[in-house]
Order: structure tokens, then C-alpha cells, then sequence
């Protein structure tokens, strides 16, 4: 349970900075939301990404992996039609949101010592 909760606060950490680094294209209202967000592109991470690689692994192969961003563009778009107060003005910037949020956790996990 404690990785869960320190794997949700670094997370939302991500999602503030993204929101502050993309402010004309994503909008965080609140810290809350920021867990909110974390929390449901954790849980469609867990579960419904695998089931969309493993639907997609022609075109994925196709593309030498790069279909793969497309789908983590889709998970942050039903991220932003989940959670109330996260929205993300088109396909571009939850590309680029994607993109900032794995870049500032894997920091923030590797300051932390939370990767092993």
C-alpha cells in the first residue's frame, strides 16, 4: 500500500509540473485533481493498456514502436473525460503531457530511490 500511495504522490507531482510546463494546453484545477489524475491513468495503465498493446501488436510492429505513444495519447484522453477539472486541449499536448509525466517520474523515482 505504501508503494501505491508514494507511486500516486510522485505521479501527481508529474501531472502539476506537466499542467505548469503545457498551461495553454492542459489544466489542472487543483492538487486533488492531480491525485484524481494520477489515480485514473494508474488504474488504465494497469488494465486497459495491455489489453490495447496486445489488440495492437501488428501495427505496433509496423510502426517499430512508435504506436505505442499513440496509445499512451488515448490513455491521457480518457483521462481528461474521466476526472473533472483535468482537461487537455487536443492530441498534441497529451502527447507532449505523456511524454513530461514519464520524464518527471522517472526522475522523481530515481531521487527517491523508489526504482530498484
Amino acid at each position: 500500500m505504501n508503494k501505491f500511495l508514494l507511486k500516486t504522490l510522485v505521479t501527481s507531482v508529474a501531472v502539476l509540473l506537466a499542467a505548469f510546463l503545457l498551461h495553454s494546453g492542459v489544466r489542472v484545477d487543483n492538487t486533488i485533481t492531480a491525485i484524481l489524475v494520477a489515480v485514473v491513468m494508474g488504474l488504465l495503465n494497469n488494465f486497459i493498456k495491455p489489453i490495447l498493446i496486445i489488440l495492437t501488436i501488428p501495427i505496433t510492429i509496423f510502426t517499430f514502436g512508435l504506436f505505442l505513444l499513440f496509445i499512451n495519447v488515448i490513455i491521457v484522453k480518457w483521462t481528461s473525460d474521466i476526472v473533472p477539472g483535468f482537461r487537455v486541449a487536443g492530441w498534441l499536448y497529451a502527447l507532449l503531457f505523456s511524454l513530461i509525466v514519464s520524464f518527471f517520474t522517472s526522475i522523481i523515482e530515481r531521487l527517491t530511490g523508489e526504482r530498484r
